[in-house]
C-alpha cells in the first residue's frame, strides 16, 4: 500500500513538471510572436510632387556678374613706407593720374650718391683723356717709350668704362627715385584698397585694384548640360536687376576650355554692347542665350539639336535648395517610391540629376526627374536608400512652392 501511494506521488510530480515546461514554451511563443510583430514604424518625411516648369528654355538662362575685361593691380616697384594715398575706393581715375606716394628720403640719398660718383667718373675720364694726348704728341717724337703710351691708353679705357657705369648707376637710382610715386598706367575706377597710408609695402605688393574704363564684360558659370548650346560668338540678351525693363545685347567672346574642379561648371564671358553708364561694376544679370548662328560647326548644331530635344522630353524642375544634396560628386535627390503590398508605406530611392540652375533658394533640375514624381525636401542627410517611410505634406507649403 505504502509503495502505491509513493508511485501515485510520483507521477503526480512529473505530470507538474510536463504541465510546467508546456506553459513555459507557450510563454515563450507568445513571446517571440510579440516581437515579430513589433516591426520599426516608417519614418516620416517632407516630401512633394513636382512638376515640370513648361519651359524647356530655362535652362537657357544663366545669372551673371558685371565685370570690367580688364582689372589689373597698381603696385610699387620698389619697396618703401606709404606716406601718401591720394585715391579712394570707387574714384575715377585718368591715365598718368598719382595715386600714391612712398617716403622718397632713401631713394634720393642713392640718386645723390649715384649722380656723385657719375661726376667723378666724368673728370677720371677728362683727365685720362688729356693723358692720352699729351703721351701720343711724345710718342710722335720718340720721346716716351711704346709700354708708357700702352699705359695710358689702357687708363683711358678703363676710365671710359668706369664714366659709363656710373652713368647707368645714376640712371637706375633716378628710375627708382621715380618708383616711389605710384601712377595709374590707364583710366578706370579704383575696385579696392589693399594698402594703407603708414604701411610698409614689398616691391609689387597691391596697393590698389583698377578696373580698366572701355569695354564692359558679363561673366557667368555655364553648367555641362548647356555647354552644348553655347559657343564663341553667340549672341544673348541680357537683362539686370537693378535696371528693370531694360535689356542689353551682348555676345559670347569666351568660353573656358576647361571645367572648375569644384563647381563643375564652365566659365563664360559675354561682352556688352553700348552697356552706358548706368550699367555699373559688379551688378547680377539674367542672361538669356540665343539660338546658334547657322555659321556653327555640324557637330555643335547636332549637340545642341539633342540636348534640346533632351530638355523638351524631360522639362525642367523647380526644387528648394534643401532637397539636393550630393552622392560622391555627383548632385543627386531621394524619390519617395510607393510599395505595392503595403499601402500607405513608401521606400526611398536615391536619384541622380543634372543641375542646370543655382538660384538664391532654388535649384533647377534638367534631367534625372520625371514629372509627378515625389522628392524629398529636407533632411536630405540623415536618410538612407531603401528606407521605409511615411510621406507628410510641409507645414508650410508656400515655402516649397516651384
Amino acid at each position: 500500500m505504502r509503495q502505491q501511494s509513493h508511485r501515485y506521488a510520483h507521477s503526480a510530480r512529473l505530470r507538474r513538471a510536463a504541465f510546467a515546461l508546456a506553459l513555459a514554451g507557450i510563454v515563450t511563443l507568445a513571446a517571440c510572436s510579440k516581437k515579430e510583430a513589433a516591426a520599426p514604424a516608417p519614418r516620416p518625411v517632407v516630401a512633394v510632387a513636382v512638376h515640370g516648369d513648361g519651359s524647356a528654355a530655362a535652362a537657357a538662362s544663366l545669372p551673371g556678374e558685371v565685370q570690367a575685361r580688364y582689372s589689373t593691380p597698381l603696385s610699387f616697384r620698389v619697396g618703401g613706407k606709404i606716406i601718401e594715398r591720394r585715391v579712394r575706393l570707387g574714384d575715377v581715375v585718368k591715365n598718368g593720374q598719382i595715386v600714391a606716394r612712398l617716403d622718397p628720403a632713401d631713394a634720393q640719398k642713392n640718386a645723390a650718391s649715384a649722380q656723385a660718383q657719375l661726376e667723378a667718373a666724368q673728370h677720371s675720364l677728362v683727365y685720362a683723356k688729356q693723358q692720352l694726348d699729351r703721351d701720343q704728341a711724345q710718342a710722335k717724337e720718340n720721346l716716351i717709350a711704346p709700354a708708357q703710351l700702352e699705359q695710358t691708353t689702357n687708363a683711358y679705357a678703363s676710365a671710359a668704362a668706369q664714366r659709363d657705369q656710373a652713368a647707368q648707376q645714376a640712371a637706375l637710382s633716378k628710375d627708382q627715385l621715380q618708383y616711389t610715386t605710384l601712377s595709374a598706367d590707364h583710366a578706370g575706377v579704383i575696385t579696392a584698397e589693399q594698402a594703407d597710408t603708414g604701411q610698409n609695402v614689398s616691391a609689387g605688393q597691391a596697393v590698389y585694384n583698377l578696373a580698366w574704363s572701355g569695354d564692359i564684360d558679363v561673366v557667368c558659370d555655364v553648367p555641362e548640360s548647356a555647354l552644348a548650346a553655347l559657343s564663341v560668338g553667340q549672341t544673348a540678351q541680357v537683362t539686370l536687376a537693378a535696371l528693370p525693363g531694360r535689356s542689353f545685347k551682348a555676345r559670347v567672346r569666351e568660353l573656358s576650355p576647361a571645367a572648375d574642379p569644384q563647381s563643375r561648371t564652365y566659365r563664360a564671358k559675354l561682352t556688352l554692347d553700348n552697356p552706358g553708364p548706368d550699367v555699373r561694376l559688379g551688378m547680377t544679370a539674367d542672361i538669356a542665350l540665343a539660338a546658334p548662328s547657322t555659321s556653327d560647326s555640324s557637330a555643335n548644331s547636332a549637340a545642341t539639336s539633342a540636348a534640346n530635344t533632351a530638355a523638351s522630353e524631360n522639362g525642367s524642375f523647380t526644387v528648394p535648395a534643401t532637397a539636393l544634396f550630393h552622392d560622391g560628386t555627383q548632385p543627386a535627390v531621394w524619390v519617395v517610391r510607393a510599395a505595392d503590398n503595403a499601402p500607405g508605406v513608401d521606400t526611398l530611392e536615391l536619384r541622380r540629376v543634372t543641375v542646370t540652375r543655382y538660384n538664391e533658394r532654388t535649384v533647377v533640375i534638367g534631367q534625372g526627374l520625371k514629372d509627378g514624381e515625389r522628392v524629398v525636401l529636407q533632411g536630405v542627410h540623415t536618410v538612407t536608400a531603401g528606407e521605409k517611410v511615411h510621406v507628410i505634406p510641409p507645414l508650410h507649403p508656400e515655402d516649397f512652392a516651384s
